[in-house]
């Protein structure tokens, strides 16, 4: 190969490096541009060029290898260039390089730290086209390591210097980081056009009916007639004006009245109701509802056509596994349904069925993307033995390896006398204590050795009981892991505000609902002052409830705008591909007996 490129070399040359340079000023130097030739004869080049066209070179070959999706060769070949050495342009260059091959190996934090270097304050001297390649890795950086609102403002500033397809992308990417910011983050800034973005994205979250929503949207654009986001509304927001055309005036709640369901159907139904009051309370035009008795049914068909005889245009429910079961068997439904419960896993059901439940599944994998977001790593798991223990840990070791997070063991919890045992075997700290009596063997003499625990663990994932969480905690001190992070489901937390309750629980991280984190929200209120239950444990059915009332005119917005939330009370509510609701979750930590939320991480 080199043999054949060697009588190209004189000619080739001249042609490459013209390709490589700019006309920058002498002390910014020249920006290296990919010419029409291969990465071998980039590198042949190279090993025959004076060391600052060789470096030029080399950085278009690592480039010419990153386009190509061959990181690791982009990474070799850039390894081999001397930054220190390099101008102003080329050292840009190179730790933009850098940064987009960190991302892609998802380390944004190392994105970041390339993006840190001194040469960067000369950024604004270089061709609109390397601003905005830098700039939009940047961007990307902030995003990947849970800096949403930097990111939308870096977003922003890069807004003028794009134009077609990347100024849409950039456009719609902007709406899509200051929709995802949590209410506290959406406060007036210095800056007018992100203040605009974030005055929008707290008019998306207000709670009201899709027409008030829309008509406070026009009244944003009215006032605001020159920023980009009025201009060219983003494509969920656009979305919601078509859905607010077409109100849902009736809706049928089926829920069983009778059976060992109906004290959790009566909370489902009271948080529903709810919801549609104070919607009427707030000025709204809500739908029409009507209760059906799930527990006297005889045939879903016969449900459907007297439904659809009373004009109903959308079904809330049913709640029983098996009815949802069934439902998830038909080819169709005559009426769009959004059951409270959900059918097996992997079941692909009906196109007009969607599926809502407060899944272990959902806080599972919030607990490794909250993890993962926090910095750890490598993980043990502590889970209750049996079937619902098993989902719960299979959701969370799948969510947490795609991620790219290690889970290094995991085991099972059932007999409280077992408990000491597992947790040591968790820790290796059997193996600690055999080695201590080996030594002692071995000198013939006592020794002190305390045990040592592994250390390749970052935290444990916690799903269990209160009684079980309360005997896990103090066994974990007992066993030398009591510094070890632990993040846990909503199941270890009754609800109550008794702090005795909670002293064993000291440190550990849980997921919960808005509803139980947030006393003082209106409804919650509300609802709390009549029936006093659902400031305890059960308020996450009255939380769910709500959103049930909530989703229903939403869910074709959901179904055709994959990226789009609706903030709950039972969580931040989206739609995966199967056409169930996903929950995300605030996190709290216990902290001498009492629950103090933890501040949002966005990733």
């Amino acid at each position: 190969m080199i043999a054949c490129l060697r009588p190209l070399s004189a000619l080739c040359l001249a042609g490459l490096l013209a390709a490589c340079a700019s006309s920058p000023s002498s002390s910014l130097g020249e920006l290296p541009r990919t010419p029409e030739a291969s990465i071998e004869q980039l590198l042949q080049q190279a090993t025959e060029s004076q060391p600052e066209q060789a470096a030029l070179l080399r950085l278009s070959a690592a480039d010419l290898a990153y386009n190509q999706k061959d990181l690791g060769r982009a990474t070799s070949i850039l390894e081999q260039v001397p930054l220190d050495s390099l101008k102003p342009a080329q050292q840009i260059f190179a730790n933009t390089l850098a940064a987009e091959l960190a991302l892609a190996r998802n380390k944004p934090k190392s994105a970041l730290q390339a993006l840190d270097h001194p040469s960067l304050g000369r950024l604004s001297e270089l061709p609109v086209e390397q601003q905005a390649r830098t700039q939009l890795v940047r961007a990307r950086a902030l995003e990947a390591d849970g800096q949403t609102l930097a990111a939308a403002r870096e977003r922003i500033f890069i807004a003028p210097l794009l134009s077609s397809e990347a100024a849409n992308a950039n456009h719609e990417a902007i709406w899509a980081l200051v929709a995802a910011l949590p209410p506290e983050q959406l406060q007036d800034s210095g800056d007018a056009d992100l203040t605009g973005w974030l005055q929008l994205a707290r008019i998306s979250k207000s709670v009201g009916s899709l027409e008030q929503q829309q008509a406070a949207i026009d009244t944003w654009r009215q006032q605001n007639p020159q920023h980009p986001a009025a201009q060219q509304l983003p494509l969920p927001l656009s979305k919601l004006k078509e859905l607010a055309s077409q109100p849902l005036s009736k809706i049928a709640l089926l829920l069983p009245q009778e059976g060992q369901l109906a004290s959790v159907a009566r909370a489902l139904r009271d948080g529903f109701l709810a919801a549609h009051y104070q919607a009427q309370q707030a000025g709204q035009n809500p739908p029409a509802i009507e209760l059906y008795d799930s527990s006297q049914l005889t045939s879903l068909d016969d449900f459907y056509r007297q439904a659809q005889a009373a004009g109903v245009q959308l079904v809330v429910g049913p709640l029983e596994k098996p009815l949802v079961k069934q439902l998830s068997e038909r080819e169709q439904l005559p009426i769009t349904t959004l059951a409270l419960n959900y059918s097996e896993a992997g079941q692909e059901g009906p196109a007009q069925l969607f599926q809502f439940g407060l899944a272990a599944e959902d806080e599972a994998r919030e607990a490794a993307r909250r993890a993962w977001a926090d910095g750890m790593r490598r993980a043990v798991a502590l889970v209750p033995r049996g079937e619902w223990g098993d989902r719960v840990l299979g959701a969370f070791r799948q969510s947490w390896q795609a991620a790219g997070g290690s889970l290094i063991a995991a085991e099972h919890v059932d007999q409280p006398v077992e408990l000491a045992q597992q947790i040591a075997d968790l820790f290796q700290l059997r193996q600690s204590e055999a080695r201590a009596k080996r030594l002692q063997s071995t000198l013939g003499v006592a020794i002190a050795a305390q045990p040592a625990r592994r250390q390749d663990v970052d935290f444990i994932f916690l799903a269990a009981t209160p009684q079980q969480a309360q005997q896990i905690k103090p066994t974990l001190a007992f066993q030398y892991a009591g510094d070890v992070p632990v993040y846990a489901t909503s199941h270890l937390f009754t609800g109550s505000s008794n702090p005795a309750q909670y002293l064993d629980l000291n440190g550990i991280r849980f997921c919960e609902t808005p509803w139980l984190l947030d006393a003082n929200d209106p409804l919650r209120q509300q609802v709390s002052s009549q029936w006093p239950q659902a400031a305890g444990s059960l308020g996450r059915l009255y939380a769910m409830g709500v959103d049930a009332y909530r989703l229903a005119p939403r869910l074709s917005q959901l179904k055709a705008l994959p990226d789009s939330r609706v903030d709950g009370l039972s969580g931040s509510l989206s739609l995966n591909p199967t056409q169930r609701i996903e929950r995300q979750l605030p996190w709290a930590e216990f902290r001498d007996g009492q629950v103090q939320r933890l501040p949002d991480s966005i990733n």
